[in-house]
């Protein structure tokens, strides 16, 4: 297994639609393993394909406290069960050290292939809807900031830009 680069804000490769998965292969299998991995590492509980600038409907998910319940969505479709809508406090490991509420209907139906390619079917509501809607928006090319208003998202953009200058000085020191 291989940790992966995380795209961050503004990336413009984060605006890349996902492509379907025409087949569960090995090397299908070894990108979500990585992912996981990637995942477990930053940390946390959710990751598209399209965010380690692989450009698949892949995404997988743990939302356990002990990490021992990962879940994967290949070619993912989502459902809302109700107009109801919830607001939730989200983070995107793309939009580090961002926190914003966002809502999202509260229960939805995913449809989507596991890694052995069998078709399968959830209801979701609570962390678990809103963690899909949030995956689900990145193979679409959208981040959660774009469901904030101009000036908070450009806020966003600033402290992202100012925290990677901050890294990438840091990294130079280092490197003397």
């Amino acid at each position: 297994m291989a940790l992966l680069p995380i795209l961050s804000f503004p990336d413009p490769r984060l605006r890349t639609i996902a492509q379907p998965v025409e087949a569960v292969t090995d090397e299908i299998r070894q990108l979500a393993a990585d992912m996981f991995e990637t995942m477990y590492e930053a940390p946390g509980i959710g990751l598209a394909a399209t965010q380690v600038d692989h450009h698949i409907q892949l995404i997988v998910m743990d939302l356990s406290e002990d990490k021992d319940q990962p879940m994967v969505f290949i070619n993912p479709q989502i459902t809302p069960l109700t107009e109801e809508t919830q607001p939730y406090e989200e983070g995107c490991l793309s939009v580090p050290q961002i926190y914003d509420k966002v809502e999202r209907p509260s229960r939805v139906k995913i449809e989507a292939i596991n890694l052995e390619g069998q078709a399968f079917e959830i209801e979701a509501d609570g962390l678990l809807a809103v963690c899909i809607q949030h995956e689900m928006d990145h193979l679409n090319g959208k981040l959660f900031v774009d469901y904030l208003s101009p000036l908070k998202r450009q806020r966003a953009r600033e402290k992202i830009e100012k925290a990677t200058r901050q890294r990438d000085k840091a990294k130079v020191a280092v490197k003397r």
